[in-house]
């Protein structure tokens, strides 16, 4: 289990560097990429994992976070996914309640928002919903329909910015962390298409890279691999072509910053902490604010005081 004390989860949310032991090893063969192009500054929100519902004051708990994010001078947020809690294993009756509030609740924003789609975010996937594959909202669909496309990109004051789809839905009902082959080849063709140079940011709901899966249940013991993206290998060596100058990831509700050949992959915790339970690992419910200068992003982690009716810190 990680353990974050309160000194070390600021440091952390300073944008302290995540360093193995093997760090040598670790940083060997960076790739020797172009310069980079120039761009304009800017700030961003990014707010992960509200997993809104009506119990434990959780709808309540993520407008407190959006009036706040509303607070600070950014040109947009970007929503890490896991918007309700929760469509994978709740009736159709249930599932659209959770989205009309979410999106009646998000009103209090005020921000243009780029959504990615979390593993909360699919419906009747878990045979306990009582939904079938055949049903209209099933899967992605119940995403599409309620928030837009599951993968895109966009560009943002000289920043190319991508939002992959890091849900995998298993042959026995279940999820995995994976980028298909369909998706994988769009992103190949996507950042080939970008001027020499561009800065790149990636919003992902799985991480592709964090250090919680040595923390937590060893992924041998797992049924699935559903802490971090399966074929990570791939996506950090397509990475390494592009001046890819930071990933923001949720789905693990920490505060985590770990590099890999000069890329930040920042896991940005989350609205609703521990599932609305108070600290998870040490990390407040929060979002992040991002400024972007000079080819860098300078994320910190603004919590919101929000107060559990039923606490169980982790």
């Amino acid at each position: 289990m990680i353990s974050f004390n309160r000194r070390r989860f600021l440091s952390l949310s300073a944008g302290a560097t995540f360093a193995a032991a093997t760090a040598p090893r670790l940083y060997a063969g960076v790739p020797n990429r172009p310069p980079l192009r120039s761009h304009q500054s800017f700030t961003f929100v990014f707010i992960t994992d509200t997993h809104l519902q009506p119990e434990l004051n959780g709808a309540e708990g993520c407008r407190e976070a959006f009036l706040k994010a509303r607070q600070f001078p950014a040109d947009f947020a970007i929503h890490g996914g896991d918007h309700v809690f929760d469509a994978l294993g709740v009736n159709a009756n249930r599932a659209t309640m959770l989205a009309d509030l979410y999106k009646r609740t998000a009103n209090d924003l005020r921000l243009p928002v780029y959504n990615t789609m979390g593993n909360h975010d699919c419906f009747g996937i878990y045979k306990e919903s009582g939904a079938q594959p055949t049903d209209p909202f099933y899967g992605k669909k119940y995403f599409q329909d309620n928030f837009g496309q599951t993968y895109y990109s966009f560009d943002h004051k000289g920043v190319h910015f991508v939002i992959l789809d890091s849900i995998g839905i298993t042959e026995d009902r279940s999820y995995e962390g994976r980028v298909d082959a369909e998706q994988f080849n769009w992103l190949s063709r996507d950042l080939a298409a970008q001027p020499v140079g561009t800065p790149i940011i990636v919003s992902t709901h799985i991480p592709i890279m964090n250090a919680i899966d040595y923390a937590s249940v060893p992924l041998n013991k797992m049924k699935h691999h559903s802490l971090s993206v399966i074929n990570a290998a791939d996506i950090l060596e397509l990475f390494d072509h592009y001046n890819v100058i930071g990933v923001f990831q949720g789905h693990t509700h920490v505060v985590e910053r770990v590099e890999w050949h000069g890329v930040p992959y920042i896991t940005g915790g989350s609205v609703c902490g521990n599932w609305w339970h108070g600290t998870r690992y040490g990390t407040p419910e929060g979002f992040m604010v991002v400024k972007v200068e000079k080819g860098k992003v300078i994320p910190h982690y603004e919590s919101y005081g929000f107060h559990t009716i039923d606490p169980r810190n982790t």
